[in-house]
């Protein structure tokens, strides 16, 4: 059992690392969505690319739009930090048991 322990752990390892990732891509996304970017600079198109389809459908349920401020990157990265609180460590927890 402590090979498929060691499994979940090594996965919940991985996927806190790629949610701590996937923050950093949005708030350098929206560092950048501050300026008026090149928009046919590679990185802006990859950074537009990787985050539109998380914040699109969020935008579209939630009018998160005021003053001109757009709030669904601290929305989403407020999701990821619940998901790193609650999944992982939930995650490790029951790999440490196994």
């Amino acid at each position: 059992m402590f090979v498929l322990g060691n499994f979940i752990i090594a996965l919940a390892k991985i996927l806190d690392i790629l949610l701590t990732l996937y923050t950093w891509i949005i708030i350098a996304q929206a560092v950048i969505s501050w300026v008026r970017p090149d928009p046919y600079n590679p990185i802006v198109r990859f950074l537009y690319a990787v985050t539109e389809p998380v914040l699109r459908p969020l935008r579209r349920r939630l009018p998160l739009n005021w003053g001109g401020f757009d709030f669904s990157p601290l929305l989403i990265i407020l999701l990821i930090i619940f998901l790193q609180e609650f999944l992982i460590k939930s995650l490790l927890q029951w790999g440490y048991r196994l």
